[in-house]
């Protein structure tokens, strides 16, 4: 069964074609600045282990125009793997916020579409887009089954203790102000991957998927049982741009002893703070380039980075009553051994010693980096966020 996977964004739209049950890609891509000048198409085609990438530059005004183009290449016969678009059953959508409506991935009705869409403003950078794919996705692909597979959904296990906040009751039964977790999809992909490593009895783990968003949480047995983030994607740990947990009266002073607007504020927190408003830089290489030309600001935001994984290992390790392994994964966890060092630097007394040779190897499998006879294991485990939402949208509709 052929399975295309759908990740729509404010101004692009990542894909991926499946071969399913087997796991196999067939191609993937990603249409970037949609409605903007110089919108670009890049596909990638995985033939017999090889990938040719064909790039393409042309006007895209917008994600039906974006997906009508992924179709002609989905068929093309030079760039194509498919002869027929309705080879295509089904179509699996990420969808960022699912509130405690849903706790599992669902066939999309409109009942379910007006429910995203209620949930806005919890998720008002990435439900719209999201729902925008869907829709679009229904009328270039009529056929085909729409999956929706939600962020939030693998948090759904969290106990209240660990999601409600300390705030008036009606706050939370009649507005839904709660935590919900994010990065589902990247936590219960690599949280399975680790448990069939481990191969040991109720697994207590901590899987940390650092990128431009990131967010750790604390899983035991397969299940979350907390998260680093919460109503929204925007606390937890420092981000790109986003701030992480702060003191909420910072929100209240700006607004009322400074004269920002909640929608300055609101911009603030989300697009021009976390590494960004510390040091000029969003991209960690950036901030780490800029460590070596001697800049102050990016050794402390880098330094602050990993100290706030930290406290949340702290943190999680005592909700899980103990620790087997700690997992990187995502654009940082896989690739900055730098990063990695930093956060298990002095944290033997949670059982957590990094071997400095193995933690700079690179490898696209999962891999070790404690050093031997480590109480605790240290992960690299690569995430796959659209397999994850393929696997759950073949198990649904083939169910």
């Amino acid at each position: 069964m052929k399975i295309l996977v759908l990740n729509s964004g404010s101004s692009s739209l990542k894909y991926q074609l499946f071969d399913m049950p087997n796991e196999s890609p067939m191609c993937s891509g990603l249409v970037d600045r949609i409605g903007l000048e110089n919108a670009t198409l890049t596909h990638k085609l995985y033939i017999h282990g090889s990938e040719e990438v064909f790039k393409l530059q042309q006007e895209i005004k917008d994600h039906e125009a974006g997906l009508l183009a992924v179709t002609s290449l989905l068929i093309d016969p030079e760039k194509g793997v498919l002869s027929d678009m309705s080879e295509v059953k089904a179509i699996g959508h990420r969808v960022v916020h699912g509130g405690e409506q849903f706790a599992a991935t669902t066939l999309i009705t409109g009942e379910v579409k007006k429910i995203i869409e209620e949930l806005f403003a919890l998720a008002p950078l990435h439900n719209p887009p999201n729902l925008l794919g869907i829709t679009v996705a229904e009328r270039v692909f009529p056929l085909a089954k729409q999956v929706a597979v939600f962020d939030t959904a693998f948090h759904q296990t969290m106990p209240p203790r660990a999601y409600r906040f300390a705030i008036p009751k009606e706050m939370y039964t009649k507005l839904g102000i709660r935590a919900y977790g994010f990065h589902g999809s990247s936590h219960q992909y690599v949280s399975r991957k680790t448990n069939e490593y481990l191969n040991i009895s109720e697994p207590k783990i901590i899987t940390i998927h650092l990128g431009n968003g990131s967010s750790m949480t604390a899983i035991k047995d397969g299940k979350s049982i907390d998260h680093s983030m919460g109503l929204g994607p925007m606390g937890g740990l420092v981000m790109g741009t986003r701030c992480g947990d702060i003191d909420p009266s910072i929100i209240f002073h700006l607004i009322h002893e400074r004269g920002y607007t909640s929608k300055e504020v609101n911009d603030i927190l989300n697009k021009k703070s976390g590494l960004l408003g510390l040091c000029g830089y969003s991209d960690m290489r950036d901030v780490k380039q800029a460590i070596l030309d001697g800049n102050e600001d990016a050794k402390l935001a880098y330094e602050l980075y990993a100290y706030r994984i930290q406290k949340y290992i702290g943190t999680f390790s005592a909700a899980l009553n103990g620790l087997d392994a700690i997992v990187f994964t995502a654009g940082i966890g896989e690739n900055d051994a730098e990063m990695r060092a930093a956060v298990c630097q002095d944290m033997e007394f949670f059982g957590i010693y990094l071997d400095q040779e193995k933690n700079t190897k690179r490898s696209s499998d999962i891999r070790e980096i404690n050093i031997s006879g480590s109480k605790v294991k240290i992960l690299v485990v690569p995430t796959n966020e659209e397999l994850e939402i393929g696997k759950q949208t073949f198990e649904l509709v083939n169910g």
